[in-house]
């Protein structure tokens, strides 16, 4: 079964998507589509907002995967700005030593997935493109996607299946 037929099956005009049919396809199909799809979810009005989304998604990650996410927004707003989100919330665990512009883990774990979504919120309201350098990073992160539940995943699968009939 090649890919298309696999997103078809997968997304099958289904609101939900099971576990089972996203790892199938998240195994067969390339980062830059998964990532294109995942972007398209985090845009979607039939799912929640992409600061609610990555707020879910930072409650289920592991120290790493929640320093690397908040490095994504850094590397894309520059600390500066991105120390500013939320209240300052970013700035503070940052600390005024870290001149190096990067989140550790422990520093990550500070922050709650409330804070998160303030924070994604407000970075994704600076400069929309942060949904896409969101979006690769969970690419690689497939079962964290899991976490969001059937709809999301079922809105990725299609939006997916539209960008590989295309090509």
């Amino acid at each position: 079964m090649n890919l298309l037929d696999l997103l078809a099956q997968a997304a099958g005009g289904n609101q939900h998507v099971s576990d089972q049919h996203f790892d199938q396809v998240a195994q067969a199909a390339p980062s830059d589509l998964l990532a294109q799809g995942l972007a398209s979810a985090f845009r979607s009005s039939q799912t929640p907002d992409i600061g609610a989304m990555v707020g879910q998604l930072f409650g289920g990650s592991s120290g790493t995967q929640q320093a690397g996410m908040l490095n994504q927004i850094l590397a894309t707003l520059g600390p500066v700005a991105a120390a500013a989100l939320a209240n300052g919330a970013l700035g503070r665990v940052m600390g005024s030593g870290n001149s190096q512009g990067q989140i550790t883990p422990a520093q990550a774990s500070q922050l709650s997935p409330q804070e998160t979504e303030a924070i994604v919120a407000e970075a994704h309201a600076a400069q929309p493109g942060i949904a896409d350098q969101l979006a690769g990073f969970y690419a690689e992160h497939p079962a964290l996607v899991k976490t969001l539940g059937g709809l999301a995943m079922a809105v990725a699968l299609s939006k997916m299946k539209d960008h590989l009939a295309q090509r």
